[in-house]
């Protein structure tokens, strides 16, 4: 259930790298979908604890469909969205412990004017999704899942 929601952000982030603000959009909407779909699944599986993830899925949701509402041709009010959705979705795979899924963590130290951002990859070569074309390999891997 939350690969579904990785694989979605993979679509997301990938129109943000190739600052597409339209498929961009399709994506977050798609994303804000899947995210909702866990959340059920997790209000109904008492096992996996909704009360810790709740706050990272609510973030989730909200920043994907404001990342849906944004028409912006250059991603940059989407990429400001898009920066609360990938801390968020770190922690959520981060609580329920997944490991081994080839997923990598990356930072971007010149993200939002020196502040930073991290965004979640399938590959270690990094493409930055918060600069595109302009800084395609500014960033390290800081993390694998």
């Amino acid at each position: 259930m939350a690969m579904g929601v990785v694989t979605d952000y993979y679509v997301l982030k990938n129109a943000m790298v190739a600052a597409n603000a339209g498929d961009a959009a399709k994506a977050a909407t798609q994303l804000a979908a899947s995210a909702t779909n866990l959340q059920t699944y997790l209000q109904k599986d008492s096992s996996v604890g909704i009360a810790a993830l709740k706050p990272y899925t609510d973030t989730i949701i909200a920043q994907s469909k404001l990342t849906a509402t944004l028409t912006d041709p250059t991603c940059e009010k989407q990429r400001a969205a898009f920066g609360p959705i990938s801390s968020s979705l770190y922690s959520v795979l981060k609580t329920v412990e997944v490991k081994n899924s080839g997923i990598y963590h990356e930072y971007c130290p010149m993200a939002f004017n020196d502040k930073g951002a991290t965004w979640l990859s399938a590959e270690s070569e990094i493409k930055n999704p918060y600069f595109g074309k302009k800084m395609m390999e500014c960033g390290e891997v800081t993390d694998s899942l």
